[in-house]
């Protein structure tokens, strides 16, 4: 693979993309996973295959020349601001708002599907990820959403975390806390339409959620894990990505097998220091 790496530019651009997915999914999904959201990225993941499936259409019937990756993040984005709305509305069934998007979701992704006569090459590759699916283009572009990910969360790290732990106090604290959770919900969206590329649409919510699962296991504190999920992040993708190439199968599935045998392994370390630590204090 190595030689192959630097002899085709889809492979060069498969693995940088990885690396930044691998980076900004974890990181954000730190927050998502203790704000006890982990099922928005299932919700905005299936409105972003509708999105998809609208531009294949378009691209079919109209030949636009819009890329689908393009159209599935406008999706997204906008199905984000459905979803604060509809947790202002039911105030006191805010979780409602995430199957209500992912129902309607699913639904467009039928008729769009229908409607363009079924599934096609690009569609599964979008459903699954795709090693040779990343152009220089959409890797331009996940970096730009890489970068605003990063700016985010280092000019909002103080009220991400607040609201995150306690929101009644970052409230009385003079925090904006309608504005944060639209722009964390926004910035949610543009990573999961970015991270479709490599993990795919069915599978993208599992690198948001069991990385950090497996950091919160072993961290001590809430930037270790952080740090953790992001180190498991990048191991899962690598080693995805390589096993996708080699055994010529989507890499979305081999990331999200590494991230649980990860997780697994996190668990047992857990147990063995538990253990160790009881007959310590047996003794």
């Amino acid at each position: 693979m190595i030689g192959h790496f630097f002899e085709y530019e889809f492979l060069r651009n498969t693995f940088y993309t990885g690396l930044l997915i691998g980076l900004i999914a974890p990181l954000l999904g730190t927050f998502v996973v203790v704000r006890r959201l982990s099922l928005i990225a299932d919700a905005l993941s299936h409105v972003t295959l509708a999105g998809i499936a609208f531009g294949l259409l378009l691209e079919k019937k109209f030949a636009l020349g819009l890329s689908p990756f393009y159209t599935g993040m406008g999706f997204s984005v906008m199905a984000s601001a459905f979803v604060e709305q509809l947790r202002r509305v039911y105030k006191a069934y805010q979780e409602l708002a995430i199957p209500i998007i992912l129902s309607g979701g699913v639904a467009l992704s039928v008729v769009f599907i229908s409607v363009a006569n079924g599934f096609n090459t690009d569609l599964y590759n979008y459903l699954f990820g795709s090693v040779s699916a990343v152009s220089r283009q959409d890797l331009w572009s996940i970096l730009a959403i890489t970068i605003i990910v990063l700016i985010v969360i280092t000019l909002f790290f103080k009220e991400l975390f607040t609201l995150s732990f306690d929101e009644e106090h970052a409230v009385v604290s003079g925090i904006h806390a309608k504005r944060i959770h639209f722009l964390f919900i926004v910035v949610t969206a543009l990573v999961i339409a970015a991270s479709i590329r490599i993990v795919g649409v069915l599978l993208v919510s599992a690198l948001m959620t069991l990385p950090v699962a497996a950091s919160i296991r072993i961290a001590n504190g809430f930037k270790q894990t952080m740090f953790l999920s992001v180190i498991f992040g990048e191991i899962s993708v690598i080693i995805g990505l390589v096993a996708g190439y080699y055994f010529e199968i989507p890499p979305g599935g081999t990331i999200v097998l590494t991230s649980i045998l990860l997780l697994l392994l996190s668990i047992l370390i857990k147990r063995i220091k538990f253990n160790r630590a009881r007959k310590r204090a047996i003794q």
